[in-house]
């Protein structure tokens, strides 16, 4: 006697093997690729963290996120793109091909100097002027002063208040020669040492380099600031 199949029966054997139900099934885990990203990042920055705890955390995706499970996902930074305080970190599969963009965030612990009280523009700081604190930082080590010793010879670019982590950036080396300053143009030449009057043309910092315009000839060089008052030229 031929067996007849029900169609419910029918209809469950067809959903089951259909490709839509195989992609239902095997689905990309999104904190698998929220890790990846995490991790990635992590990986590049620890060298540059060495005595501070590093914290890397991936933005949580979109819910509705349906990707084809992926054997080994990678992740990777796009063109141009390098790890900062805030990144965006691709992570792809090759076969089913797919590619997400996760913006990931860094945060350093670590002892760094901290503001006792409020500082101008222009303000030359001192031991006296800071405390080292233990603190959870937006960012990576390297751009926060954790030593009394980074002070000498800078100046804070804008004025700053009370509890400001100090940051590389938030400093700026000392003027060594200022725009408009008389100084001694020094070239050496055959042997001998050729010097001449001049007035710097620009600010230039310790080492910097700077123009300046020759008093007697009139004629612009660029040399290196070796002292408040002498340009060296050449070489």
């Amino acid at each position: 006697m031929k067996q007849v199949q029900s169609p419910l029966l029918a209809l469950c054997a067809l959903l089951a093997t259909s490709p839509l139900s195989a992609q239902l099934e095997a689905t990309q885990d999104v904190e698998r690729i929220r890790s990846l990203a995490a991790a990635y990042i992590e990986a590049q920055l620890q060298p540059q963290t060495a005595g501070a705890t590093l914290f890397v955390e991936a933005a949580a995706l979109d819910a509705r996120l349906r990707l084809p499970a992926c054997e080994a996902p990678s992740a990777f930074l796009p063109p141009g793109a390098k790890p900062g305080i805030r990144t965006t970190v691709g992570v792809r599969c090759a076969a089913p091909s797919w590619s997400v963009y996760v913006p990931v965030t860094v945060e350093t612990e670590l002892p760094v100097l901290v503001l006792r009280q409020p500082a101008a523009r222009g303000a030359a700081l001192t031991p006296a002027d800071v405390d080292r604190q233990l603190r959870r930082v937006p960012g990576f080590a390297t751009l926060y002063l954790t030593r009394v010793e980074s002070l000498t010879g800078r100046h804070l670019k804008a004025a700053a208040v009370p509890g400001t982590a100090l940051t590389a950036e938030l400093l700026v080396n000392d003027l060594l020669i200022k725009r408009g300053q008389r100084v001694t143009l020094v070239a050496a030449t055959g042997g001998f040492e050729v010097r001449a009057q001049g007035e710097a043309i620009a600010d230039a910092s310790p080492s910097g380099r700077v123009r300046v315009q020759n008093l007697a000839s009139l004629k612009v060089v660029e040399g290196q600031a070796e002292s408040s008052n002498l340009v060296r030229v050449g070489p």
